[in-house]
């Protein structure tokens, strides 16, 4: 079993890169990195995801979110938690039954979020003044990764967590980067499924190789 965890208050973008490579996320500066998890009472495998930009093709449904949305408005910026943000993160955080988050500084550091451990951006959506989404993108040297991300639950039929995670996509090919780490799912089914449907995509087997990731419920491709 692999379970490491370390503090780091800064790390540079290369560094950054040799993390997500070996498995690790990050909260704020809380690193962690762990191969069992535990889903519906039961063991299960964790799964490292990493998406390949340079041959990143949305799906037919993604392509559909896409379209969805573009209506709203998006803006992407250095991260800067104020009162906005924190409401929203409330009323998201009410659509957890189990292992609700008690604030938005679990996830992202309270001193100098925009370069704590490393470079942090948020992608805010807006329909019209209303705030509406918000995800968080650390940025490395070759690759970028998702921190966290959170939506009004009235937007829920517009998948804006998926939405801001193609935003993300977008950004980090137009930064030149070559992966996104998506977060950890399970290798059972889980709620963390949607980050399977990014492909091309591959996961860390923990034995310090990354390898394609094939869904097999994947029909639409």
């Amino acid at each position: 079993m692999i379970h490491d965890e370390y503090h780091f208050e800064k790390v540079s973008p290369n560094s950054m890169d040799v993390l997500w490579e070996a498995g690790f996320r990050h909260f704020g500066t809380y690193f962690f990195r762990y191969n069992i998890g535990v889903l519906d009472l039961e063991y299960t495998q964790v799964l490292p995801l990493r998406v390949k930009l340079t041959e990143f093709k949305p799906s037919k449904s993604q392509k559909k979110i896409l379209k969805k949305n573009k209506d709203l408005t998006v803006i992407i910026r250095d991260c800067n938690i104020d009162l906005e943000k924190e409401k929203l993160f409330s009323i998201h955080a009410e659509r957890f039954t189990s292992n609700k988050p008690n604030s938005i500084y679990t996830f992202i550091s309270s001193e100098s979020p925009a370069n704590t451990p490393c470079e942090l951006k948020e992608i805010c959506v807006y329909d019209e003044e209303k705030l509406v989404a918000v995800s968080f993108l650390d940025i490395g040297g070759i690759a970028s990764s998702s921190v966290y991300a959170m939506f009004h639950p009235d937007y829920s039929k517009r998948s804006l967590g998926i939405y801001t995670l193609l935003l993300e996509i977008e950004y980090s090919i137009k930064r030149g980067l070559q992966f996104l780490y998506p977060g950890y799912a399970y290798r059972k089914s889980s709620f963390y499924d949607y980050k399977k449907n990014f492909h091309p995509l591959e996961y860390f087997d923990w034995a310090g190789k990354w390898t394609t990731y094939i869904n097999e419920n994947i029909i639409e491709e």
